[in-house]
């Protein structure tokens, strides 16, 4: 039974190895950079073209403030409109010890549980103890609808 236990966790371990080889790039770019959507994708033979991927619905534009945001804790990511028009969406988790940023007011996202407080138009630290900015989400607007991709 040990021979076939380690013959398991052997063939998990290639799998594993597999599976982030395959999630690597072979051009060695940045891991971190966006990758065209369109790569590796696959073109239906009867001409038709494939369905863009649809998000979830998180709010219509109307809802979010300019100058201001919105906290969806369910989804763990905050919306933010530095200006009119132009929507950003980060990670609601904070980067210091991991709470749920709790509002956005005066162009600043902020934690309520060590007073973190990062900048609407990228995230970045406006006043500690985090060190690092919340992750960007990336969501889309189409028509009034902001959709979490």
């Amino acid at each position: 039974m040990d021979t076939r236990r380690r013959s398991v966790l052997a063939a998990g371990a290639a799998g594993a190895v597999a599976l982030v080889t395959g999630c690597g790039e072979g051009d060695g770019g940045d891991a971190s950079t966006p990758q065209d959507p369109a790569e590796g994708a696959t073109t239906p033979t009867d001409g038709a073209s494939a369905p863009a991927p649809a998000g979830e619905e998180l709010a219509r534009t109307a809802d979010i403030p300019v100058g201001g945001g919105t906290v969806f804790k369910e989804q763990e990511v905050v919306v933010t409109q530095p200006a009119a028009g132009q929507f950003k969406a980060f990670s609601a988790i904070c980067t210091h010890q991991r709470c749920t940023v709790g509002s956005v007011s005066d162009g600043l996202i902020n934690c309520p549980c060590h007073n973190s407080k990062f900048r609407i138009e990228d995230a970045s630290v406006a006043a500690g103890p985090a060190t690092r900015p919340l992750p960007a989400k990336q969501i889309t607007v189409e028509g009034d609808s902001i959709l979490l991709m």
